[in-house]
């Protein structure tokens, strides 16, 4: 769901029967997995606040599958961080994560900006989106990932061992996030 008049800017909604609170609770949670983030553990030396570095590991903590630094962190209403993806030579883009409560609950939206159209981090972003707004709808509304996602998981798990040398952990210390 890309706008035509800024195609560096897409932006995924889906509405989420639940509180705020708990859409909150899920999206920001740091040394769990978070399935609708493909499995990854959100680790981050200083919390989830402005200027800290975060990086998306895998449970093992043995790859880094994405880097940045948090933006904002407004509970429970907005949360955003640059992102770059640690096998990929493309700059950084931003990703906000907007929560507004409605009648029937919460409208979540990610919103990407800066991905240059064509680029491998716009194709990976066109994918992940929906699924991580779709994946995050059900696990809090139905307890899990549903079939598509737990088969998603699974799926990451058996590639794990071809995960390409760049994306190590020990690659992507928390000092050399800082500067990106």
């Amino acid at each position: 769901m890309s706008d035509p008049s800024d195609p560096e800017t897409a932006v995924y909604k889906v509405a989420i029967k639940a509180s705020i609170e708990t859409v909150w609770n899920a999206l920001v949670k740091t040394d769990d997995v978070l399935p609708f983030f493909f499995g990854a553990v959100c680790r981050t030396p200083a919390g989830l606040t402005p200027g800290a570095p975060m990086a998306m590991q895998t449970k093992d903590g043995k790859f880094t599958s994405v880097v940045g630094k948090v933006l904002e962190f407004s509970p429970p209403h907005r949360y955003s961080h640059t992102l770059k993806f640690t096998n990929l030579d493309d700059a950084p883009v931003t990703v906000i994560y907007d929560l507004k409560e409605t009648e029937d609950g919460v409208e979540f939206s990610l919103t990407t900006i800066g991905a240059v159209p064509g680029s491998k981090t716009q194709a990976s972003m066109a994918q992940g989106g929906p699924y991580i707004v779709n994946t995050l709808r059900r696990i809090i509304e139905n307890g899990g990932p549903g079939i598509g996602g737990s088969l998603m998981l699974m799926l990451f798990g058996l590639m794990a061992p071809f995960t390409p040398k760049v994306c190590r952990s020990e690659n992507w210390p928390f000092d050399r996030i800082e500067k990106l």
